[in-house]
């Protein structure tokens, strides 16, 4: 059956052969009452989707629609939803559910509920399987649905709705702001969008990579220097210069050298998330005090004021572009694996693949 009983979409069917895709259906959760059901119209690629179609972050139910950076149109809404509209532009991140009634949600850490359902590769009560939107359909709880400004283009907006809010929410929840000193550990997906949303908020921005060409793409997004980790003693020049540091790159390395560079009581955190187990020891943080942490995604108000802060300050993505197929899904976790793409993939042509939805 078509919609609304099912979506069709791009699918990988076993983590051996991660990148290959096949066109098919998949159901589509009972309809609710705070449901929004989204004709898809743009879609990133995360790291996140690879790392999940390679196993590399465990096992996931196959097969599996990945895609959790959806922008699209509302055609469809239950009768309890009162935040969007059919017709409305929205977009839907890596979160689709939570009890919404729990301590955390109550807290407006909704990211933290330990119900909640990730947009791919969660499971419904009924058992239904939460599928992305490499597909012409997706079905949300209109919490986790947010009102795109007209100021922000499709293939622009998509990577924020993951990326973008992975890195905005410790900025600000770190005080990334005027006076500050923040370095950025990588520049890739992550990376760049640190440094796009840290320069906005105010912050002095460095870039911290071990590769000295990224130096001139620093620059060009607002950073304020250029540190390459892969000269020898660079971090003697840069003793307790940093008030944090947001590490966005998803490879193990030797932290201690990067803490040396925080101020008393200052934090390295970490957004990106290797494969591999990383080793500290206690020792490592005693000279300055210094904190290490992590985070997930942000919460409904932090996304709002992302997107609008990302409208009003003309905040763009650098992006490419490329139609949504099997073809099309293969060639960009490809080139994500192999780090072949500045800075973010967005898939459109969906009206292409799928047919006019709305």
């Amino acid at each position: 059956m078509p919609y609304p009983e099912t979506a069709e979409g791009f699918l990988v069917e076993d983590t051996a052969t991660w990148s290959t895709f096949k066109r098919g259906n998949f159901p589509l959760k009972p309809f609710e009452a705070h449901d929004v059901d989204i004709a898809i119209s743009a879609c990133g690629v995360c790291g996140s989707d690879v790392h999940t179609i390679t196993g590399g972050w465990g096992e996931m139910p196959m097969p599996l629609c990945v895609g959790h950076e959806i922008v699209g149109t509302v055609v469809r809404v239950g009768p309890s939803v009162k935040t969007v509209s059919v017709g409305q532009r929205v977009g839907v991140g890596a979160q689709i559910w939570a009890d919404l009634d729990c301590v955390n949600c109550k807290a407006g850490e909704e990211t933290y509920c330990v119900k909640a359902l990730d947009t791919y590769g969660g499971r419904y009560e009924d058992g239904t399987v939460t599928h992305g939107g490499y597909s012409s359909h997706v079905r949300a709880h209109e919490f986790f649905v947010f009102p795109i400004p007209e100021g922000l283009t499709d293939e622009v907006a998509a990577p924020m709705l993951c990326a973008g809010i992975t890195v905005y929410s410790p900025l600000t929840r770190l005080g990334a702001g005027p006076g500050k000193k923040i370095g950025v550990v990588g520049l890739g997906g992550l990376g760049h969008f640190a440094v796009l949303f840290g320069v906005a908020l105010g912050a002095e921005v460095y870039v911290i990579s071990h590769s000295p060409s990224k130096k001139e793409d620093a620059l060009a997004l607002g950073a304020t220097g250029f540190i390459s980790s892969s000269e020898k003693g660079w971090a003697e020049k840069y003793a307790f210069a940093f008030d944090f540091i947001i590490n966005t790159a998803s490879i193990t390395f030797d932290l201690k050298e990067y803490f040396s560079t925080l101020k008393v009581m200052g934090t390295f955190h970490n957004v990106g998330m290797p494969e591999t187990p990383v080793t500290l020891k206690m020792q490592d943080f005693v000279a300055n005090s210094c904190y290490i942490g992590t985070s997930h995604l942000g919460n409904r108000k932090e996304m709002l004021a992302m997107l609008e802060l990302a409208a009003k300050q003309n905040i763009k993505s650098w992006v490419e572009t490329i139609d949504v197929s099997e073809e099309g899904c293969h060639e960009a976790v490809e080139r994500v694996r192999n780090n072949k793409v500045r800075y973010r993939f967005t898939l459109i042509g969906y009206d292409k693949a799928f047919g006019k939805r709305v």
